[in-house]
């Protein structure tokens, strides 16, 4: 249980992925607020601009020249023409609603990243990755400031590191050189 929960822990530290959650939430939040502008705040008034323009009639004398590609009624007038008078009523509620959906979805966002980054910080203790509660009482007592000891607590990490990384590729050489001797031999065996 504790591996599966390491191994999640490092699958989620990954920025990559983080950011692409992120991104693609929020694209999506923001795409609502969008439509919602487009099609409550702005149609209605290019919708009423219009239908000053054609002195209330609608788009029927607009597009009178295309009256073979409208689909007739029974008085031959056409019936998927656009009815501006019925759709100039701008809903400044749904727009707002968009606003406050985003907004919102930020915020979880924002506490959800806030607890996967202290979810990354378990295993440290206050004192830094290193440095024990008394050897940082020690270190205070000999007049270092906080930002001292945090440089000496960096550069153990970044030490531990590159030794960690050193030790696994000496083990990947030492592999490497073992299969290259296995090979050799098995090449020889074969002559």
């Amino acid at each position: 249980m504790k591996k599966f929960f390491s191994e999640f822990k490092e699958f989620i530290s990954r920025g990559n992925v983080m950011d692409l959650a992120i991104g693609v939430i929020i694209g999506g939040a923001f795409s609502a607020i969008i439509t919602a502008l487009t099609n409550n705040i702005l149609m209605p008034i290019i919708n009423w601009v219009l239908l000053q323009l054609t002195g209330g009639e609608g788009l029927n004398e607009i597009f009178t020249f295309l009256d073979k590609q409208f689909v007739l009624d029974e008085a031959g007038n056409p019936t998927n023409v656009i009815d501006l008078a019925n759709s100039i009523y701008i809903d400044w509620g749904a727009f707002i609603t968009a606003i406050i959906n985003f907004i919102l979805i930020a915020l979880v966002l924002f506490l959800i990243i806030k607890a996967i980054m202290q979810l990354k910080g378990i295993g440290k203790n206050k004192y830094g990755e290193t440095i024990t509660k008394d050897e940082y009482k020690k270190m205070i007592k000999e007049g270092k400031t906080k930002e001292e000891i945090a440089k000496i607590d960096s550069e153990r990490v970044a030490q531990k590191k590159a030794e960690e990384e050193a030790k696994a590729a000496e083990a990947a050489a030492n592999t490497t050189e073992a299969l290259l001797k296995d090979i050799r031999d098995l090449l020889k065996n074969q002559k």
